[in-house]
């Protein structure tokens, strides 16, 4: 990420800024430099695709294991950071210079230096021979300079300030002092080996990211990225401030499969931003209203900015358990930014645009409730018509599901060709017809059933989900011209099948060099996880928050969430949250069980990653506001200011979901409690939303605003006040223990408060928790979880713990005394509190009714 020097004043520099951040700022005007920029693209695509598929397996071909790919991933990742980022501002543009053509060869022949001599490093691991040094130590120079040149300076000084603790460690002060790390061992760790570069990181981006980048770049080669913005002007483009509130849905949908907030903000603001300051709002806060709703898209499932790939891998559950966790709070999120773009209309006194036909309310609804059970039909006929098939036709279901495909894709094609293809404009000046709009592109959302499908039902990997989406993907730009032209018997030249050749290829390559940041940036992030395991840091890092927040949780979580917002000024959300989610996730987990607040890891990887989306808007560095501020002529730091502003309703999320689990999807019983957890968070942040704009159904005064984040207070932590009047655990003592685990039901959690010593030999308390099974006994259950407990009078300790056992990987440890067995107390619900809530919630807007009442009867008398 690229730290801007000026201030974008046009719509070319706005571009040119997303060219320096996403895809890079070189465009040379020679045929065999403009060549090789084209096609090492497209290889590079083409590879991804090969590695994607099953092809490989079935032809036992090329047939490539993790490390080799990542390998060759980062290899054209590396040559293309070289050949396509000027090494500074001054550099030239229109050519690459003869020492960047021999950098970027040396930085990719470094690269796949793991793929051409897998065979000879695998027989020598741990004993690298003198070329294989200096081979690790050029790479990791070049990688720090591919870095600095594709994402700015900020991430390459972090991870060389690693990599500086990882050889310094005895002349670092004593808190954080280690005993160092030789030449070979620390070049070993980062290159020869998938402990740093190679890492887990690496390996996310070469197996899943790669795809869902193209899978979006595709999309908007198809013109799906213009259908989505016309779509959602069509439908709501005539509300009170209808051009926000479009940029805030249209921006949802391409965020969706956007990796780049700032790609997000050209792509959407170039509409939006002119229509919202037509309609009144000023130039920053039609700028703010476009970065907010860009940024939120990268928390949106399910893409995630790539971080759902990799929380996949840190947090160990599977990609349709981080999307479940993720969705509530991102919808929500974007529900609130529709409400106070609302909100900042009925302030301005703004309007709508006019409508071609006036409708009804009557015909509005219809129309709003026809879409709704059309969606509800189309999904229900999918899921449950093809697995009726899958059960009948057994293996022949893929064939059966291709033709259904075929003929869905033909049918929709036919619908899009009885109205008027969407025109693609620079600015929407009036407001498109929403059935006609919408019956344009029903076709485009085949791909991402396709990629639901594959994901949800058919369980396959999220790699070879988004390898099949991306397929139809790829059928349907190449067939949708000659076949609208066809059925429309039309002479349109630029409805051939060779024009869509040329989309599907300029698609490809432009997925490709969107890559080449995120490449480089997981690699880079690398070093940092290499440097922790390497040196322990990690251990070092919980004493030092322990001690800076003296042990408060609060405290902790604050701290966190500043490091995350200051690293996010300056790295890219992928690497921003490999950095800190490594190094403070564990922390946060670990003293949370101290205060005896057991943490699912998935909280707390959301929590990170929220915070390091944040900073795309927080000034002064924020890129995504420099960008809008671009398009709209405004202030890029009041823009950023103003952005943040409205994304206060984004900030307060992580904050409690770590406290209520509940946002997240864990611990939902029935569907009526699923109903009321959604309902209440819906309604908090609506609540919040008119608190921090000040204004409800008029501007509020002061006790009113208080009352209305008392109500979003409540409705989000309702255990707050609940607890205090029915606690929610009874602390059992320790020799109770087997009666306990006895009248469990099965897959039930166990609670324990141990004690043990650590390794300086200070006592610590922590709370653990593991899942109990369905044995007949007590003592089998325990056995089943790998503990062994030991009685010696009052005190209850743990025996031996079984190696890879649930209780190992709750941190158990040989000798901890079980202090206490916390059990859940039968109580009422907690969401009980949301009455009192809701009853003051409708006092504030039965005062501020009465108050709208007698505004306006002046007015009318």
């Amino acid at each position: 990420m690229t730290k801007p020097s000026e201030r974008p004043s046009s719509g070319r520099n706005v571009h040119e800024l997303v060219a320096e951040v996403d895809t890079g700022g070189r465009n040379p005007k020679g045929a065999i430099s403009k060549n090789i920029l084209f096609f090492v693209p497209l290889a590079w695509t083409l590879f991804q695709l090969w590695q994607a598929s099953p092809l490989p397996y079935l032809v036992n071909f090329l047939v490539l294991n993790s490390s080799e790919a990542r390998a060759i991933h980062l290899a054209f990742a590396m040559f293309l950071a070289f050949a396509a980022f000027p090494t500074f501002k001054s550099s030239p543009r229109s050519y690459i210079p003869f020492q960047d053509w021999g950098l970027a060869l040396i930085a990719a022949a470094s690269s796949a230096y793991m793929y051409l001599f897998y065979e000879q490093l695998s027989t020598r691991p741990g004993d690298p021979t003198q070329l294989d040094l200096v081979v690790a130590v050029v790479g990791l120079v070049l990688l720090l300079e591919a870095t600095r040149r594709a994402l700015g300076p900020p991430l390459m000084v972090v991870a060389a300030v690693f990599i500086l603790y990882t050889f310094g460690g005895p002349f670092m002060p004593d808190v954080i002092a280690h005993k160092g790390a030789s030449l070979t061992k620390g070049m070993t760790h980062y290159w020869l080996t998938t402990e740093g570069v190679f890492g887990v990181a690496l390996g996310v981006s070469t197996d899943m990211v790669f795809m869902f980048v193209l899978f979006g770049s595709l999309l908007e080669s198809a013109g799906a990225g213009n259908y989505f913005i016309r779509t959602a002007f069509a439908g709501l483009g005539h509300m009170r401030g209808g051009p926000a509130k479009a940029a805030v849905v249209s921006s949802a949908m391409t965020g969706l499969v956007s990796g780049s907030s700032i790609a997000n903000v050209v792509t959407t603001g170039t509409f939006t931003i002119p229509l919202m300051k037509k309609v009144g709002f000023t130039p920053e806060k039609a700028g703010a209203v476009e970065v907010a709703s860009s940024t939120n898209g990268q928390l949106t499932p399910p893409v995630m900015g790539a971080a759902a790939f990799l929380m996949v891998e840190y947090v160990g559950i599977s990609y349709i358990e981080v999307i479940k966790h993720a969705f509530l709070p991102a919808i929500v999120s974007y529900i609130a930014l529709v409400y106070i773009v609302h909100l900042e209309a009925c302030k301005l006194g703004l309007q709508g645009m006019e409508r071609r036909v006036k409708r009804t309310i009557l015909q509005s609804l219809f129309t709003f409730v026809s879409t709704i059970l059309l969606l509800i039909i189309i999904g229900g006929a999918t899921y449950y018509g093809l697995g009726w098939i899958k059960t009948v036709f057994g293996e022949a279901t893929f064939w059966i599901a291709i033709g259904l495909l075929l003929v869905a894709y033909l049918l929709l094609i036919k619908i899009a060709c009885l109205v008027p293809e969407l025109e693609v404009v620079k600015e929407i000046t009036e407001l498109p017809p929403l059935r006609e709009t919408a019956q344009a592109g029903f076709y485009f959302l085949l791909p991402i059933v396709v990629l639901m499908w594959c994901l949800t039902v058919e369980r396959l990997s999220p790699s070879l989900s988004a390898f099949w989406a991306t397929v139809l993907l790829m059928f349907i730009v190449l067939t949708q011209r000659p076949l609208k032209r066809w059925l429309r018997r039309s002479n349109d030249e630029s409805f051939t099948f060779q024009r869509g050749w040329l989309d599907l290829v300029s698609g490809m390559v432009a997925g490709a060099r969107n890559m080449i940041g995120i490449g480089v940036a997981t690699a880079t992030a690398g070093i940092v996880v290499g440097t922790v395991t390497l040196t322990g840091i990690g251990l070092v890092m919980t004493a030092f928050v322990q001690f800076i927040s003296g042990g408060n949780l609060l405290l902790i979580l604050l701290f966190t969430a500043v490091i995350s917002l200051l690293l996010g000024m300056g790295l890219p959300t992928t690497a921003n949250y490999i950095v800190v989610s490594t190094l403070m996730a564990p922390v946060i987990v670990n003293l949370a069980a101290q205060n005896g607040l057991i943490l699912p890891l998935i909280a707390v990887h959301l929590f990170v990653f929220y915070f390091g989306i944040l900073a795309d808007d927080t000034p002064p560095v924020g890129l995504a506001a420099f960008a809008a501020a671009g398009i709209s002529g405004g202030d890029p730091i009041r823009t950023g200011i103003q952005g943040f502003m409205y994304d206060i309703r984004t900030a307060i999320l992580p904050f409690i979901f770590i406290y209520n689990t509940e946002i997240l999807m864990i611990s939902i019983g029935t569907p009526l409690h699923f109903t009321v957890v959604v309902l209440g968070t819906v309604v908090a942040m609506l609540s919040f939303a008119a608190a921090t704009q000040g204004y409800f159904l008029t501007r509020n005064r002061v006790w009113e605003t208080v009352c209305l984040l008392l109500v979003a207070f409540t409705l989000l932590r309702p255990g707050f006040f609940w607890d205090r009047w029915f606690p929610e655990l009874d602390y059992k003592p320790a020799s109770e223990l087997l009666s306990v685990v006895e009248e469990m039901p099965p897959g039930k959690h166990l609670r324990l408060v141990v004690k043990g010593t650590k390794m300086d030999g200070t006592e610590v308390t922590r709370a653990v928790m593991v899942a109990i099974g369905n044995e007949p006994t007590a003592q089998d259950r325990l056995r089943a979880i790998g503990l062994n407990v030991m009685a010696s009078g009052d005190k209850v300790r743990i025996g031996m713990v079984s190696f890879g056992s649930a209780a190992e990987k709750a941190l158990i440890k040989y000798g901890d005394e079980i202090v206490s067995v916390p059990v859940e107390n039968k109580r009422p619900d907690k969401q009980w509190m949301f009455v009192p809530a809701f009853v003051l919630l409708a006092l504030i807007w039965y005062a501020q009714r009465r108050r709208v009442r007698r505004q306006i009867q002046p007015v009318v008398a």
